[in-house]
């Protein structure tokens, strides 16, 4: 029987692109997937022919006016991009944070009423935060998790965003105490509105809880963190990333390199306002033997004079580009550190915030590709690494296995499964 499942991604790609490819594998097996949406993002899920609802995560405006709120966001902090994980808690992820909470409030004045229109039989949320009117619908929920996967703590693996190596424990603690200090003021301003609408108060540092019905992972076996406390099979699944279908892209013909390895470089759709360091890497590549795919999002006007072996543009269908590309230099975003092990594809994470820096130390912490600085490197350390990329056996090795075990579980049939499955439950 045909059922109504909702999807509810925070407003950002890597979320919502996610959950269009589940929404696409359950929507193929017969089930009516709609969206929950910020108001910016509701053609994002139109576009791939979804129904979506719109829902206010903050003062309603304009919808070009939302789609724009977070990409100002990240260009306000350029400056702390420079800057360890630990001293981006004072005003990165604080700041973050705080605009979070609020959104979860804002949220809970239109929730109830969309999910009393649309009569969802199951909710899908990939978000960092409690919506409280989402546990309350009286219909199962299930939490993606499509951050990296230490977003469900452990003690003994490092703390989400922190960015430290799995066994510096130093790095853990620091971080660990450093983070409740700081967010301590709008942690106690969320249990004040938990409290408001009937639910128990988190632990300091805790935003949201595990659902009671089924958690999934987007993180594949060769990365995971070895927990203290191993996550329980029926309430937790790993998906082995989930990559959506998107429509096939063909590789430009180069006026120069046209048969070099071909390199694309994407740090999404908001750290593309970060143009200064898209065009120096644009500069260093240029006089390189690299066929050059460059994501530049909506500031494809800030660049001229682009090389002869560089194409710019500001959306490419990221899986297909992937696919074909012999390495990847990106953020560290889930869905672009999930991708490139999907395809066996090597990456340089040069991370800025969030997840990024857990990703970007995984990456090089299992074998698959390299950890660098954002700013702090030569032309000569850049070339040289992508270099490395396409020679190092035991890493290409290493991808192709991996890239193999994730294809065969093929993340988004899987999640469509065990959604039927809860369903049928």
């Amino acid at each position: 029987m045909s059922k109504r499942i909702a999807f509810f991604p925070e407003a950002a790609f890597g979320p919502a692109l996610n959950s269009v490819g589940i929404a696409q594998a359950v929507e193929a097996r017969g089930h009516k997937a709609v969206f929950l949406s910020d108001p910016g993002f509701v053609e994002v899920y139109e576009e791939y022919g979804f129904e979506a609802h719109p829902v206010n995560l903050s003062e309603p405006m304009p919808p070009e006016q939302m789609a724009k709120f977070w990409e100002d966001f990240i260009n306000g902090h350029i400056p702390n991009f420079r800057k360890s994980p630990i001293d981006q808690i004072d005003n990165y992820v604080k700041d973050c944070w705080g605009a979070i909470v609020d959104s979860a409030k804002w949220a809970e004045k239109d929730l109830p009423g969309v999910l009393a229109k649309i009569e969802p039989d199951l909710i899908c949320i990939d978000n960092v935060i409690l919506f409280p009117a989402i546990k309350q619908y009286g219909k199962p929920w299930v939490r993606i998790i499509s951050c990296s996967e230490n977003e469900i703590e452990d003690e003994t693996i490092p703390p989400h965003l922190s960015g430290c190596g799995e066994n510096d424990y130093d790095c853990h603690r620091a971080f660990r105490e450093r983070f409740n200090e700081v967010i301590k003021p709008i942690h106690d301003d969320y249990n004040s509105f938990l409290a408001q609408t009937g639910e128990e108060p988190y632990p300091l540092g805790q935003f949201f809880e595990p659902s009671p019905y089924l958690n999934l992972l987007l993180y594949p076996e060769q990365v995971k963190f070895k927990r203290s406390k191993p996550l329980d099979p029926n309430l937790f699944q790993y998906l082995e990333g989930c990559v959506r279908k998107e429509a096939p892209y063909k590789v430009p013909e180069f006026k120069k390199n046209n048969k070099g390895p071909l390199v694309y470089v994407s740090f999404g759709s908001l750290g593309a306002g970060d143009t200064d360091l898209l065009k120096r890497i644009i500069s260093t590549l240029a006089s390189s033997r690299f066929r050059v795919l460059v994501n530049v999002g909506d500031y494809i006007d800030s660049y001229t004079d682009i090389p002869l072996n560089v194409v710019i543009d500001s959306w490419y269908p990221q899986p297909s580009v992937i696919e074909q590309s012999d390495a990847v230099i990106h953020h560290g975003g889930n869905n672009s550190f999930t991708e490139c092990l999907y395809f066996g594809t090597p990456a340089i994470i040069m991370p800025y915030v969030w997840d990024g820096h857990d990703n970007a130390t995984r990456v090089q912490e299992t074998g698959h590709g390299f950890k660098m600085p954002r700013y702090d490197w030569t032309d000569e350390q850049l070339i040289a690494k992508i270099e490395e990329c396409l020679s190092d056996r035991t890493m290409q090795d290493k991808l192709q296995t991996t890239s193999k075990h994730m294809q065969a579980q093929c993340g988004t049939e899987k999640a469509a499964t065990l959604l039927e499955r809860l369903l049928k439950r």
